[in-house]
């Protein structure tokens, strides 16, 4: 598997979007990406060094149930995923995809 696939989809929502600061009021860089469920913390922080020419800091790894739907009376599931939750370095430049 290589660097491309291990980063499904960025994932953008309000709560990604939004600075976080540390006590120091320096902005902290965390990026949010959708990840195979079988991918581990050391690939996924590889593949994002890889692909954007970045320092990782630290990967934070969250398994996401899929939510049931139902269309009238028929239920069905969405697919579960793995979202990886990446700290980059405070030397490290920033990701220019979720600069807006």
């Amino acid at each position: 598997m290589n660097a491309y696939d291990l980063i499904r989809e960025p994932v953008l929502t309000e709560r990604t979007m939004t600075p976080v600061y540390d006590r120091q009021g320096n902005e902290i860089k965390k990026y949010t990406f959708k990840v195979p469920v079988n991918a581990n913390k050391v690939e996924i922080k590889q593949a994002v060094e890889e692909v954007f020419g970045v320092k990782v800091a630290a990967v934070n790894t969250i398994r996401m149930q899929g939510k049931l739907k139902r269309m009238g009376r028929y239920e069905g599931r969405r697919s579960s995923y793995k979202k990886a939750i990446v700290t980059l370095t405070s030397d490290s430049k920033t990701i220019e995809f979720f600069d807006m």
